[in-house]
């Protein structure tokens, strides 16, 4: 029998050393455990259809050498600047509000290092999410964002993780949000590359969110076909608390993006929407994973994917309703659009209930362009062209148009424009 495969002894050389030592010593206890890790086959279940497009060949394993400013990172406003996993203290604008601390893991005391160690990974199930536990044996350096009670940022924070891939490697970035009771902020990271050599991004974002909080996140995912993607969220939510996710991603030789939330406080309630855009031999899977510990939640999901060429999609969706979430509400959807014969989508959404007194949902659909529709546009005088475009944007802008900041509702449609002209041809 052939035998599994595993990591690389070359993924667990030593990175950088300009973190605290408390963090260095977390990161070194995470690599001793990543020794002989098994990598995810076909077998693996959450990796079923992503497991052939993972390709950790060595000249990845070095980390990516720190990259030049570039006009990719131009952002308005608030924003910290991520260059191959380290953060550009010069390309950044920080908010300066009172209760908002927004810090380098490098420029953290040993007090401060050794409490934000204590804490690092207690979102995510690292056993489904295996190359997290990659990123926290080599981040380099992250980003904690810390509000005290009632604190409200009115601006978005923008998180710009630029790859600058003029050599191989990888990068590590890592962010933290500790969100104090009542406080709010919207979080918005942009993934975005440049250079032609093979690249790897594996990111882990952290969301602790105390009662009564209010936190938006916005992911969009722009990067270049020559970079691997592989990312994680993880979300633990308090009593009336509120979470709400926009992702928004563009495909490439592999996407993976876990999005794992728990509720642990009554009355807590999050929004989840997810939009996927495929073409040539692209691949984007995303899982996600809602679970319901205790009562009175709800959770609404929703995303949507549309695939064109020999390109792949990938959801799936679990919501765990424990034995004590009585009076759960939970709603999760899936719609999906195939644009060529040649293109797939596989979808699973899953319920999970072990309580009684719950209401939940769940649904999923693939389809291609209904042909009358398009007859009757083109019987319009609307170009065949221009009527695939209409009945496809239509599809999705449900989702983009909820999207709560300009800029990037912006940034997507642009993507998407490109995304059209590449798909749709005039006869």
């Amino acid at each position: 029998m052939k035998p599994a495969p595993t990591l690389s002894s070359a993924f667990l050389q030593p990175a950088g050393e300009a973190l605290p030592q408390p963090l260095l010593a977390l990161r070194k206890q995470r690599g001793t455990a990543l020794v002989d890790m098994p990598l995810p086959t076909r077998k693996t279940e959450n990796w079923k259809y992503s497991s052939k497009h993972l390709k950790l060949s060595d000249e990845l394993a070095s980390g990516l050498p720190a990259g030049s400013a570039t006009s990719l990172a131009a952002v308005d406003g608030y924003r910290v600047v991520f260059r191959n996993g380290v953060i550009d203290s010069a390309a950044s604008n920080l908010p300066q509000v009172d209760g908002l601390a927004v810090q380098r893991f490098a420029d953290l005391s040993d007090d401060e290092a050794a409490s934000l160690a204590e804490r690092l990974d207690n979102t995510l199930d690292t056993n489904a999410t295996q190359m997290a536990r990659l990123n926290s044996a080599r981040f380099e350096d992250g980003l904690l964002v810390s509000l005290k009670p009632d604190t409200v940022l009115r601006e978005p924070l923008f998180v710009v993780h630029e790859v600058t891939a003029t050599a191989s490697g990888s990068a590590y970035p890592r962010i933290y949000v500790d969100a104090g009771r009542h406080s709010q902020m919207t979080l918005v990271e942009e993934y975005v590359s440049s250079g032609d050599e093979s690249a790897m991004v594996d990111a882990v974002t952290e969301f602790m969110v105390a009662d009564g909080a209010q936190i938006t996140s916005i992911r969009l995912n722009v990067e270049g076909q020559n970079v691997q993607h592989i990312g994680a969220t993880g979300v633990r939510q308090q009593r009336d608390s509120r979470f709400e996710s926009h992702c928004v991603g563009f495909g490439g030789p592999l996407r993976r993006h876990d999005l794992q939330l728990r509720f642990e406080g009554e009355g807590a309630n999050c929004k989840l929407n997810g939009v996927v855009v495929t073409q040539g031999k692209q691949h984007y899977d995303n899982h996600t994973c809602i679970d319901h510990m205790v009562p009175h939640c709800n959770s609404e999901e929703t995303y949507r994917n549309i695939a064109a060429d020999e390109s792949h999609a990938v959801f799936n969706g679990r919501i765990h309703i424990h034995q004590d979430a009585q009076q759960s509400n939970a709603d999760m959807n899936n719609k999906n659009l195939l644009l060529s014969t040649g293109a797939e989508i596989d979808t699973k959404p899953e319920l999970e209930i072990y309580a009684d007194d719950v209401k939940c949902a769940h649904g999923a659909t693939i389809g291609q362009l209904d042909e009358t529709s398009l007859f009757y546009l083109v019987s319009r005088g609307i170009s065949r062209r221009d009527a695939n475009v209409l009945l496809t944007m239509a599809f999705i802008n449900e989702l983009v148009a909820q999207i709560p900041v300009e800029q990037v509702r912006d940034s997507a449609n642009e993507r998407l424009n490109q995304f059209f002209d590449d798909t749709f041809k005039e006869a």
